[in-house]
């Protein structure tokens, strides 16, 4: 059998998630085809047939897909369902809400979270807050599972030795009831929270959206993302889409700055699989401590700017 990616792009670039559920799908050591949906893919569907390992890749495009919603791509991916084995996504806000329309439609139960592919049945996923591991075997046709993240490798992109074939798929799209009326963007040139290497979070320590000035000169100083606790983003300190946690963004950088951030276990869910953990807070019993490769006790306000101009 076959295994079938869903790319996740922005209809100029194809987002790192995607290459990362590549990176899963690859462990699964049986062909590869990925799923390009939108208006005018064209250009996204050849770089990925030219990726080395890719078996083929199939596209779909259509004005209404320029804001591909669930409700309009979980039935073109249903209808696909015989035709593989697993049908893999990653775990962004587009692929949790996808996946289980589409499993709904095959009527099938998804998998969410996937952090560990044990065998072509058998995953591993975290529940209560990462506390625990279940592990997770299915018997129906097709699994569809949707992959974090901060768990894999991402698929390596090397130029093919031969370019994949890239296949038009000729549906008719359901009529769906959500329209697409407009949307607003956040502009940073810093990295985006899911990928960046290097992450500076504030919490609800710093008191104010103001003193997150803080946090963003020291998250430039390195090149960082900045990133929040949800306790700041309830606090109206930043916007909730840099929260990190259990119901926020997961992420796993090289190294993860914690800043005023006490270290719920819902925090923790969503950032404690980062290579090197960094903790500044002034209560040296804040359970940020009991995961952090190096803790720094004092009052922030007047480390962050030593540690900035020292950077």
């Amino acid at each position: 059998m076959k295994t079938l990616v869903i790319a996740e792009h922005n209809q100029n670039n194809i987002k790192a998630a995607t290459y990362i559920a590549l990176g899963a799908a690859k462990q699964l050591d049986q062909p590869v085809d990925i799923l390009v949906a939108g208006d005018q893919v064209s250009e996204l569907a050849a770089t990925l047939a030219n990726i080395e390992g890719v078996n083929g890749v199939l596209t779909l495009e259509d004005s209404a897909l320029a804001m591909p919603f669930a409700e309009t791509l979980a039935p073109v991916i249903a209808s696909l369902a015989e035709q593989y084995s697993h049908i893999l996504m990653a775990s962004t806000s587009f692929g949790k809400d996808l996946a289980p329309r589409v499993a709904a439609l095959c009527g099938v139960n998804p998998v969410s979270d996937v952090t560990k592919i044990v065998s072509h049945d058998t995953y591993q996923r975290p529940i209560y807050a990462g506390n625990a591991i279940a592990t997770v075997q299915l018997s129906s046709a097709c699994h569809i599972l949707t992959i974090r993240s901060s768990a894999f490798d991402p698929w390596p992109s090397t130029p093919a030795a031969n370019v994949a074939d890239i296949s038009k798929l000729d549906v008719a799209l359901t009529p769906s009831p959500v329209q697409f009326v407009s949307q607003q963007l956040s502009q940073s040139e810093r990295p985006e929270l899911g990928s960046a290497q290097i992450v500076v979070s504030g919490g609800r320590g710093l008191g104010s959206g103001e003193n997150f000035n803080l946090v963003y000169q020291l998250a430039d100083k390195l090149g960082a993302a900045v990133g929040a606790s949800r306790a700041a983003v309830d606090a109206g300190f930043i916007a909730n889409d840099l929260q990190v946690g259990q119901t926020g963004q997961v992420v796993a950088p090289n190294l993860y700055l914690a800043v005023g951030i006490s270290g719920a276990i819902q925090h923790l869910a969503g950032m404690k699989d980062s290579k090197v953990i960094v903790a500044i807070n002034k209560d040296e019993d804040a359970p940020i401590f009991s995961v952090a490769d190096y803790g720094l006790v004092g009052d922030l306000f007047e480390i962050l700017p030593e540690l900035t101009a020292k950077l």
